[in-house]
């Protein structure tokens, strides 16, 4: 089982993740695109590094807006695979 982050390593991890959020045990991000397309185009680019790194994001979907979580669920909490995807995903446009 991968081990979870201390509390101070989350703050120090998310404090260089421009637009995420830790919420609880998750770490969190929104985007807003133009419509319900770039939307999903945006989600259909999440797939291959998701499934390369094994760690796959809970993906909230509402018109234009896209909210990714993401958390190590067999762990329990954050993890260092959460923050590396994280990494990932904000790359992607």
């Amino acid at each position: 089982m991968t081990q979870l982050l201390t509390d101070a390593t989350i703050q120090a991890q998310a404090s260089r993740l421009s637009g995420w959020t830790v919420e609880g045990s998750k770490l969190q991000t929104t985007r807003k695109f133009k419509d319900f397309i770039a939307a999903i185009e945006f989600v259909n680019k999440l797939v291959e590094p998701a499934e390369s790194s094994g760690h796959h994001p809970d993906i909230e979907i509402s018109y234009n807006k896209v909210t990714i979580s993401l958390t190590t669920h067999d762990a329990g909490g954050l993890t260092q695979k959460d923050f590396d995807v994280a990494q990932t995903i904000s790359r992607i446009s």
